[in-house]
């Protein structure tokens, strides 16, 4: 037993078995039904994304004047001798939409990033 010879058994279909790999770029280029699933899939996320940032930020402009007129006290404050509903509408908005469109662009290029990652898997 010491010289026996190990044989690799192979069976003689192996070349049959394998399949030539029809990659996910080539799917989505040629717009194929698999191609229109990953588009799909695609815009469905960068959507649900652009509606969940949009309802924050119309939450947050659009609770503002609600604020002011449940607590009428908050109206006769001043900052810096600006009527405080003015400073934060004039002062805080802006920094909010600039941060909301900063973690827009993050998470859609993350997005983009994990989906070429699927295509590329494939």
């Amino acid at each position: 037993m010491t010289g026996a010879r190990r044989v690799a058994v192979t069976s003689p279909r192996t070349a049959a078995a394998r399949r030539r790999r029809y990659p996910a770029t080539r799917e989505i280029d040629e717009q194929t039904v698999v191609g229109e699933v990953y588009m799909r899939s695609l815009l469905r996320t960068q959507f649900r994304l652009a509606l969940f940032v949009c309802t924050v930020l119309a939450c947050v402009v659009g609770g503002l004047p609600l604020l002011f007129l449940l607590l009428p006290d908050l109206r006769g404050l001043h900052l810096l001798g600006v009527p405080l509903p003015w400073a934060v509408l004039a002062g805080l908005i802006y920094p909010a939409f600039v941060a909301g469109a900063w973690l827009y662009v993050r998470q859609a290029e993350r997005n983009e990033r994990h989906f070429a990652d699927l295509v590329e898997r494939k």
